[in-house]
């Protein structure tokens, strides 16, 4: 006779697998039994956080930005639109000749917008 194996034994064995592999993960981090795999000596230099090899800011993490970071952020994605927009036009250019007239309007509003952020001076760094 040939054993009878439940429809639910592949589940109960990927359940076990799940549970062993996170019991493995914790112990070799050392969360259930430090110092078993690696050696236990925190020490402050260790503890702190590390930033790029920049020594970590003494300022809580409420930093104000300048307003300019925001206006350069959304310049960047208004741009980065126009440049989205532009692939689909050009395959479509040759076979469809209103997609050249819609999209010279396109650009003619964009345009307008980058004369006005530059005679603004949002595009100024030094400001």
């Amino acid at each position: 006779m040939t054993p009878t194996f439940s429809p639910f034994l592949p589940i109960m064995l990927l359940f076990l697998i799940a549970l062993g592999v996170g019991a493995a993960i914790l112990v070799v981090s050392g969360k259930i039994l430090p110092g078993l795999l690696k050696p236990d000596n925190p020490q402050r230099a260790k503890l702190t956080p590390y930033e790029c090899g920049a020594p970590p800011l003494q300022e809580g993490a409420r930093h104000r930005y300048s307003v300019k970071f925001y206006l350069v952020a959304m310049l960047f994605i208004l741009f980065d639109v126009e440049a989205a927009f532009l692939l689909p036009w050009a395959v479509q250019y040759k076979t469809h000749l209103w997609t050249f007239w819609a999209m010279l309007s396109f650009l003619a509003t964009l345009l307008v917008g980058y004369i006005y952020a530059w005679g603004k001076g949002a595009l100024d760094w030094e400001r």
